[in-house]
């Protein structure tokens, strides 16, 4: 049977710049079928920017379930990955996965293919020993991740719910460790909530500012105010809700022109301590208080998702401390996943994956030490739940 690095470096190959999946889940789907799943492609998205989707399950195969509990545990990830980047500054083509130095090198390497193969091997090799089992398993995969994500996970997960399906666990590939497979496993993350504010001045010559309005000092107090202001004091699972601004744009690019307005893009990272509604409404209130003519359009990216410790955390925990010797600290830091969007049919998701170091980076990698420990990883928390039960 091919090896988890074989089938990495077979998906690294594919050429899957988002969105394209370039036959990733494809290959993938042709492995799964051969081990009783059934796979369905549901594409989305406009034609000139369409998204494959895949969504792939094995049902539970007890011969007698009378007494048995049924659960459905989902492996879920992205096919899809960021744009490489200048070419000649990768010292090997990041579409030809090459094994250099301890480590295999390629677009995908660690985000996220070499799970992807994890994923399908670890599932074989439990397949062949359990050939009966009360574990549904099943596989959902996406080549919109890197990208908006409007065509993606939450297209399937909307579908499932029209399906009737419904999910009791979800393992996210997702590139989660720090030094070693394993060291660092997300319950959660953190919501993200965006807004464009648009503040509104008076345009004139910069010798005669009594004729003006400046929309850039106008804003200014508001600004340190915001930049200072506590939103919440976050909770034993997240820290403290952050707000950043990522850009500022004012000016007509003149020297000798005040201009009419400045714009200005933020966001939210927040804790389930606060709600997009009630950060919305503090940050209207500081403008407001300053007395400033604006435009504000919000976007809400995600809102915050957390398992705590249960029947998922705990078989995923074990398993690292079996197959590995590690134990897991528990983080809901980084950024946004599908994750958001999984949580909201599923009760328990977790991510695990390896080290992200290198990912969006030229000259990606995975470390060769660390793929066959992932692939054991995601083996025994199938293990530990088709045990669990039996009992």
């Amino acid at each position: 049977m091919t090896s988890t690095l074989d089938l990495a470096k077979q998906l690294i190959a594919c050429r899957s710049e988002t969105p394209q999946d370039a036959q990733c889940q494809h290959i993938m789907a042709q492995r799964l079928s051969a081990v009783g799943f059934e796979c369905h492609t549901l594409v989305s998205g406009p034609v000139d920017f369409s998204v494959t989707n895949l969504w792939a399950k094995r049902p539970a195969t007890l011969t007698n379930q009378a007494q048995v509990a049924t659960k459905l545990i989902v492996f879920a990830g992205h096919t899809d990955v960021v744009p490489t980047g200048p070419i000649k500054q990768w010292e090997s083509d990041p579409f030809t996965p090459t094994e250099r130095d301890g480590k295999l090198f390629g677009r995908g390497a660690a985000d996220m293919k070499t799970s992807l193969a994890a994923f399908v091997v670890a599932t074989e090799n439990f397949v062949k020993a359990h050939p009966e089992t009360p574990l549904s398993i099943g596989f959902l995969l996406t080549s919109d991740e890197e990208g908006p994500a409007l065509d993606g996970t939450v297209k399937v997960c909307e579908w499932l719910q029209a399906q009737g399906e419904t999910l009791d666990y979800c393992i996210v590939g997702e590139p989660t460790s720090v030094t070693r497979t394993g060291d660092m496993i997300k319950n959660g993350r953190r919501g993200s909530l965006s807004g464009k504010l648009t503040v509104k001045g008076v345009q004139g010559h910069i010798a005669y500012p009594h004729l003006a309005k400046n929309p850039i000092h106008l804003l200014t107090p508001a600004l340190t105010e915001l930049v200072g202001m506590v939103w919440d004091q976050g909770n034993t699972f997240f820290p403290p809700t952050s707000w950043q601004v990522s850009n500022i744009h004012g000016g007509t690019g003149a020297s000798n022109v005040i201009p009419g307005t400045v714009v200005v893009d933020f966001n939210f990272r927040f804790s389930t301590e606060s709600t997009p509604e009630t950060l919305q409404q503090r940050l209207q209130a500081v403008l407001d208080r300053h007395e400033l003519a604006y435009d504000l359009t919000w976007t809400l990216g995600g809102l915050p998702f957390l398992t705590t410790p249960g029947t998922l955390v705990d078989a995923v925990v074990t398993a690292i401390q079996t197959e590995v010797g590690l134990s897991p600290e528990l983080s809901t830091s980084g950024g946004t996943s599908d994750g958001r969007f999984i949580a909201k049919i599923c009760p328990q998701v977790i991510e695990l994956g390896p080290p992200n170091a290198s990912i969006h980076k030229i000259n990606e990698h995975i470390a060769l030490a660390d793929i066959e420990p992932l692939t054991r990883i995601y083996q025994r928390v199938l293990e530990n739940l088709h045990v669990q039960l039996l009992a």
